[in-house]
């Protein structure tokens, strides 16, 4: 028994080699990794810097558009900026107001930055043409990244300086034009005219997308709500509802009426055809509920004053269909894909494209054309205070808002003011009618 003692192994001996054996097995897979790290970052692009002339770009850019003598003509300018060059001049002034980024600042070389004639141009290319970021590399030297963030910071001041103003609903004195112009074309307490348009979101998260997608199109989209007037003037924008929805499922998630139910939008009282009416209309095509504030056209007419009023209807209706078109043509963002991830930024683009919208149709004074003689035409329709104050009005009658709502929803009040309007307009342009 002592004998298989003595030829035993030590166990501090044994332990000492394991230890060995790990520390090498651990050198070793060091010396592997560290060899590996060595080659993947020698083979690794280093990022190149670019020195951009964007001092000559700026003086370019002044010279070609802002000089006293500008190289191209205020027609060239309009087409290529979509507005008049006092308009866009008032934006970056208002922008350089708003957030120093649309200031001329220097960097830490005490180099002079890309100026603010430089960034709202490349935001306004960008929505105009609908280009991709990097393409105003070449012209104004802006980097891909810095003219996104200029978009971005555009729309976002664009929504905070001018949208109290050109996102606005009527006040009395708007109210009081759209109802002459409503009436001078055979209706009377019209508003204008409403109507849904979708816009294509071409990177929406998969997880989205059947969420967004409708069978009409087959694609994601987001839709805007609005409303327009005969000058093309959008006077109500609600955008960002999913695009599986209908008009009906938008109008629900509207705040189209909220005023009016609040009793905080001026009132309306018109005649027709030797009837009051106390609700203003927005006309609408078949999918919109029949409701005293909405009136529709006539499907399949067969007497002869069913076919002028649906002709007038459905002409008149076309307002915020040519306001459509004329958005998407002024700003190509709108009628190609959505691009961004975000919704929030999607969302602000469009909202900066209505103002701008509003803004030019302003300035150029794309009035009705139509001659407003109320002398010929006595005007029966007329605008009246607001029930109650903004001011005052924290906490809304609940039985007043169920009564206003009412009145907005009531079926009877549709159906009646539809039979007058097919009389008013039958003694005013029943001389149209197909012989």
């Amino acid at each position: 028994m002592s004998d298989q003692f003595d030829d035993s192994v030590d166990p501090l001996e044994e332990f000492s080699a394991e230890q060995q054996a790990l520390d090498s097995l651990a050198s070793w897979i060091f010396t592997k990794i560290k060899a590996k790290m060595v080659g993947s970052s020698s083979r690794r692009r280093t990022r190149k810097y670019i020195n951009r002339d964007r001092e000559g770009a700026h003086q370019r850019l002044v010279a070609d558009y802002f000089a006293e003598e500008p190289l191209y003509s205020d027609a060239m300018f309009r087409r290529r900026f979509r507005m008049r060059r006092h308009v866009f001049l008032r934006i970056v002034d208002a922008l350089g107001s708003w957030s120093p980024y649309f200031t001329q600042r220097v960097d830490c070389t005490n180099r002079p930055g890309l100026s603010p004639l430089q960034k709202c141009t490349a935001a306004i290319r960008m929505l105009a043409y609908g280009t991709a970021a990097d393409m105003l590399d070449e012209y104004l030297k802006v980097a891909e990244s810095i003219a996104l963030e200029c978009l971005e910071k555009f729309v976002q001041g664009m929504v905070e300086v001018f949208g109290s103003k050109y996102l606005r609903r009527p006040t009395a004195e708007d109210m009081e034009r759209l109802l002459q112009v409503g009436e001078s074309r055979g209706f009377p307490g019209m508003l204008g005219s409403i109507d849904c348009m979708h816009w294509r979101w071409e990177n929406c998260p998969t997880a989205w997308k059947g969420q967004y997608t409708t069978g009409r199109y087959g694609f994601p989209t987001m839709i805007l709500e609005a409303v327009a007037s005969h000058d093309l003037h959008i006077w109500h924008a609600f955008f960002g509802v999913a695009g599986s929805n209908n008009d009906i499922n938008v109008l629900n998630q509207s705040p189209l009426f909220l005023e009016a139910i609040k009793g905080e939008a001026p009132r309306v009282q018109y005649s027709v055809n030797g009837r009051q009416y106390n609700t203003g209309y927005y006309l609408a095509d078949g999918i919109y509920p029949e409701w005293a504030a909405f009136v529709k056209s006539i499907n399949s007419p067969q007497l002869d004053k069913h076919k002028v009023y649906a002709a007038e209807q459905e002409g008149a209706r076309k307002d915020v269909e040519r306001a459509f078109g004329v958005l998407q043509a002024r700003f190509n963002i709108v009628r190609r894909p959505a691009r961004s991830w975000s919704t929030r930024i999607i969302g602000l683009i469009m909202k900066a494209c209505v103002i701008l919208h509003n803004m030019i149709v302003e300035d150029e004074g794309e009035m009705a054309k139509e001659s407003i003689d109320l002398n010929a035409i006595p005007g029966e329709s007329i605008v009246l205070p607001p029930e109650v104050q903004k001011a005052t009005n924290s906490n809304p009658c609940f039985n007043d808002v169920r009564r206003r709502n009412s009145a907005i929803r009531a079926h009877s009040v549709h159906t009646q003011l539809k039979d007058d309007l097919i009389e008013h307009i039958w003694q005013r342009f029943g001389h149209r009618a197909p012989h």
